[in-house]
């Protein structure tokens, strides 16, 4: 008899079960691993400690679910959502979209400042209108380039 992993993340989540019965779950992180059950959280250091705590033999199964590639991205830039009639706006150089297929309210894709009458703030994917109505500084495409330039303006 053994144990069976079944991988739900790719090399890092894994579900337990013996017999088809869950028992706990199982995460790798920074090279130790977590094995989760309902009496408690222990931690093993190798798979070898996880096998003779286990008592039996431990079988990984892969994940053979194939993900969709549903981007939640316009033109190279990320949404909070899956986009619906996507298009770019040359003039002002914005990716916009809306969030289902018939809506009328257009959002742009990326990261953004936005100057307010209480300072500069952070926005991911506001609406066209706020970008149109205040001061803005974007799009951005990662996170951490909007957090460079809100410390730039900050100054």
């Amino acid at each position: 008899m053994s144990v069976k992993a079944k991988e739900v993340l790719n090399g890092k989540f894994w579900i337990v079960e013996d017999d088809g019965i869950k028992i706990g779950t199982l995460s790798l992180s920074e090279d130790r691993f977590m094995f989760s059950t309902s009496y408690g959280t222990r931690f093993f250091d190798d798979e070898k400690q996880l096998k003779r705590t286990l008592g039996k033999k431990l079988e990984w199964l892969e994940n053979n679910i194939v993900e969709l590639d549903l981007s939640k991205e316009v033109h190279g830039y990320p949404t909070n959502t899956f986009p619906h009639n996507s298009m770019y706006d040359v003039k002002r150089k914005l990716p916009l979209f809306t969030k289902s297929e018939k809506s009328k309210s257009l959002y742009c894709a990326g990261y953004y400042i936005i100057k307010f009458d209480k300072g500069w703030v952070k926005s991911f994917c506001p609406k066209l209108i706020t970008v149109e109505r205040y001061e803005t500084r974007g799009p951005f495409k990662t996170e951490f380039d909007m957090k460079q330039e809100l410390s730039r303006v900050n100054k």
